[in-house]
């Protein structure tokens, strides 16, 4: 159960980073899916607190009992630590104000990308 929870923080969290990329699709239904990913956004620090309590669960079995670190728990816990950033210090992660999307919130777009398909690949790997 705590690895189907890591797997689905991992589909949302990422859903939430990548949607200025998925926003900049042509004619792929950006809007109606960024207003659907959008709606989850004022709940986007419960998804980071389960990324990262879970990850970070994980981490530790993994750490101490074996087989070895996976790269599930790691995303987990930086899309957790992304997600979280603006109740840790304040300011609101990188999100573009316009419609371009350059520098840094570019890099944590794609990482909403990679997030979402080590999530996928979670849900498809056995325990």
């Amino acid at each position: 159960m705590i690895a189907l929870l890591l797997d689905l923080s991992n589909i949302l969290g990422g859903l939430l980073l990548a949607l200025p990329l998925l926003l900049m699709i042509p004619n792929g239904g950006g809007e109606q899916a960024g207003r659907w990913i959008s709606r989850l956004d004022p709940f986007a620090w419960i998804v980071g607190v389960v990324a990262l309590v879970t990850g970070g669960y994980y981490l530790i079995v993994h750490l101490t009992s074996g087989p070895h670190l996976f790269h599930f728990e790691v995303v987990g816990i930086a899309v957790g630590v992304i997600l979280l950033w603006d109740r840790i210090t304040g300011k609101r992660p990188l999100r573009p104000a316009g419609g371009e999307v350059q520098g840094a919130a570019l890099l944590l777009a794609i990482f909403g990308v990679i997030a979402v398909l080590v999530g996928l690949q979670g849900l498809f790997t056995p325990n």
